[in-house]
């Protein structure tokens, strides 16, 4: 399937126009399109149909309990999917079935493994500082974000190893947060506040053929070979911030084949 992917646009801020590219058969938004939902609009009417996954910054300053029904309802106004630990199928133009399955997939910090946790968790303070978010009437900090990622990476697990038995032929997973240290940032290197952005999900990559992710300012496009000899296409094309000169680079024009 060409599938046209788009994420951290920063809508909220950012002068971009997105425009449908004509080969695409599906319109991926892996999150962080717009923190006050408003972009989203741009989208309606879209030519192919849209799968959207949440990014961190459409919750900045919300309830996030009461966030999701709202945002859920606001895709839904301009005839958009959204995909929380869920999964929909579509047939390609040459009549294959993909599985498209989604989450938010929030950090755990363990993308150090158990011995980088709690250094991980202190720089993701800061972070979810910034976001100001709550979560049951309580702050959404780092140990909260943990828990709700430990939920989003026990379902990506099972998900990912049902057996198609005839109702799919391949598998493409849509996360915001990165799946593996190979999308770090080249910008800053391994530091502790990079598990704000990956997480260490490789064991899972076999299962999909191609894994579709945002929220590091930068493009990735890599292909993880597997034991067995399967290979993985992890990809993504974050737009970012222009004053941070994020955008070079960028290629609005990209048709990833899934």
């Amino acid at each position: 399937m060409k599938i046209q992917l788009l994420s951290d646009l920063h809508l909220e801020s950012e002068s971009f126009e997105p425009l449908p590219l004509p080969d695409a058969e599906l319109l991926v938004l892996a999150g962080d399109i717009d923190s006050s939902w408003h972009g989203y609009e741009r989208f309606a009417d879209w030519p192919v149909p849209v799968l959207v996954v949440a990014g961190n910054h459409e919750f900045d300053g919300r309830e996030i309990t009461q966030a999701w029904p709202a945002f859920r309802g606001h895709c839904a106004r301009f005839g958009l999917t959204l995909l929380e630990r869920e999964s929909v199928v579509l047939s390609t133009r040459s009549g294959s079935r993909v599985r498209f399955v989604g989450s938010v997939r929030w950090c755990d910090f363990d993308a150090f493994g158990p011995a980088g946790r709690e250094r991980a968790l202190r720089a993701g303070a800061y972070f979810q500082r910034v976001m100001a978010a709550t979560i049951d009437g309580a702050p959404f900090d780092a140990a909260a974000v943990r828990r709700e990622a430990q939920v989003c990476r026990a379902w990506l697990s099972a998900t990912l190893q049902e057996p198609p038995a005839g109702r799919w032929d391949r598998t493409v997973a849509i996360t915001h947060f990165a799946p593996s240290l190979r999308s770090a940032d080249p910008r800053y290197g391994p530091l502790p506040s990079t598990a704000s952005f990956c997480n260490a999900d490789d064991e899972l990559l076999p299962h999909v053929t191609t894994w579709l992710h945002g929220h590091l300012h930068c493009r990735h496009d890599y292909r993880v070979v597997h034991p067995d000899g399967r290979v993985t296409r992890v990809v993504s094309q974050a737009r970012g911030l222009g004053a941070k000169g994020e955008c070079e680079g960028f290629d609005a024009g990209l048709v990833v084949e899934a």
